[in-house]
């Protein structure tokens, strides 16, 4: 699976959630029950996300320079998972600040 399915099947779920109201089903150990998470949530569960694997990619090169690991194939697809989430994020945070511009521009 290349990482521009993988990129793509992550948007088409997050465009299905999004549709459906943003309501998210998460099972737990006694029963399954429904949270609604806000938009509030779901931006800080990516950017923790996001932050998770740039200390992740910073631990990996850390242990790789120090010469404890030597699996350089994992190292580089850490490296560019990191970079796909932080360029997605900035993407998304641009967008964002332009609609925000945008809407503050127009007279009412």
């Amino acid at each position: 699976m290349s990482i521009q399915n993988v990129g793509m099947k992550a948007y088409s779920e997050a465009l299905k959630s999004f549709a459906s109201g943003t309501h998210k089903v998460q099972k737990s150990a006694a029963s399954e029950e429904k949270v609604t998470s806000s938009f509030m949530e779901t931006v800080e569960a990516s950017v923790k996300k996001v932050n998770e694997m740039q200390q992740n990619k910073a631990a990996m090169v850390e242990s790789f320079a120090s010469g404890e690991q030597q699996n350089v194939h994992e190292l580089m697809i850490s490296l560019q998972k990191a970079s796909v989430a932080m360029n997605l994020t900035s993407a998304v945070r641009n967008k964002v600040l332009n609609a925000y511009n945008e809407i503050s521009k127009m007279q009412f």
